[in-house]
């Protein structure tokens, strides 16, 4: 397994929990794709649409022999086998899947961008996967991202909702 992904999770329809925990599964049931890492789990105020119920979100390392490409129609077949509807841009969905960087790899194709395009601007990316790779560095950015987060503005809005607290196991903070 060569490759070596982050991707960000969120869901903000129904159970918003499970739908993120059903999504890691799905993706780890393919041989070719393998959990490094998980940060905690983070409660969100909406961004760009914000008429909708907060999210939870949070980002998962993964090593892969999938390219990019292929991680990609991974990711989107698993949005739509648990029921992702693209009606609202940036609105409520039962799970978005975003591989935020593959490799130190700048990818730019008419289906993927990477390092995302709008990680940067997105604390509740940003802080998730600062806790589970502080020193991992954004290709083409040369600040560490810790002060890319302290420059963020809504960094409040992200809250820490259900703490992971050891290998696989997580602590419920609040609802």
């Amino acid at each position: 397994m060569e490759n070596s992904a982050f991707i960000a999770l969120g869901s903000n329809i129904g159970n918003r929990y499970d739908n993120i925990m059903s999504a890691i599964n799905q993706l780890v049931s393919y041989s070719n794709i393998k959990l490094v890492n998980c940060s905690s789990v983070y409660e969100t105020d909406p961004v760009g649409y914000e008429d909708q119920d907060l999210f939870l979100n949070m980002v998962i390392e993964v090593q892969t022999s999938l390219s990019a490409m292929e991680l990609l129609d991974v990711c989107l077949k698993t949005e739509l086998e648990l029921g992702r509807k693209r009606i609202i841009h940036w609105g409520p969905r039962t799970i978005d899947l975003d591989i935020l960087t593959f490799n130190q790899e700048n990818i730019e194709t008419e289906k993927l961008i990477v390092p995302h395009p709008r990680m940067l601007e997105r604390a509740f990316v940003l802080i998730p996967l600062t806790e589970i790779n502080a020193a991992n560095r954004i290709p083409g950015v040369d600040k560490p991202l810790n002060l890319l987060i302290d420059e963020l503005p809504d960094k409040e809005g992200v809250r820490i909702w259900k703490r992971k607290n050891g290998e696989d196991g997580y602590e419920h903070i609040g609802s």
